[in-house]
């Protein structure tokens, strides 16, 4: 009995996690288009059609925050997360790399810095979020990782 009530409880906070990064996913996905110079500043010079690269990308955060949130759609959309964290890593290199592109975030070289680790939980929550069942230690773990990462998420 108590097993179902964790397991129960757990399902509760998963969703509520999966809920809140998506809503995050919809809001930064739709400052991609309110204010792309802000996220064009970050795109690394080797990468050409910077503008639409940062529209293309807004519109992938946009969708999964659609993805996440439909329980049906939800494992494409948190393998799509993946694959935009790992895609957008180079800006965040390229972040900690730039003075002009730290300017215009208005961050230091180390507020960059902390910023590249970040990617590794935001990973392994969308990896917990493609599973419909997860052993209870990835799922604490999970859930353990995602309140400093929401809180840095936040502070973007």
């Amino acid at each position: 009995m108590q097993e179902n009530v964790k397991l129960t409880l757990m399902s509760k906070i998963k969703v509520l996690t999966v809920y809140s990064m998506g809503f995050l996913y919809l809001v930064v996905g739709i400052q991609h288009f309110t204010n792309p110079s802000f996220f064009e500043a970050i795109v690394p010079p080797f990468f050409v059609y910077k503008e639409a690269l940062v529209y293309i990308s807004g519109f992938i955060e946009i969708a999964i925050a659609i993805l996440l949130v439909v329980k049906k759609t939800r494992k494409i959309g948190a393998y799509i997360t993946i694959g935009l964290l790992v895609a957008v890593f180079p800006a965040n290199i390229f972040l900690y790399m730039s003075e002009t592109a730290r300017e215009v975030l208005d961050v230091t070289k180390h507020q960059a810095l902390i910023r590249m680790p970040f990617q590794i939980p935001l990973i392994i929550i969308a990896y917990w979020h493609s599973q419909e069942s997860s052993s209870n230690i990835f799922s604490i773990i999970s859930c353990l990782l995602f309140i400093p990462t929401l809180i840095y998420f936040v502070s973007l």
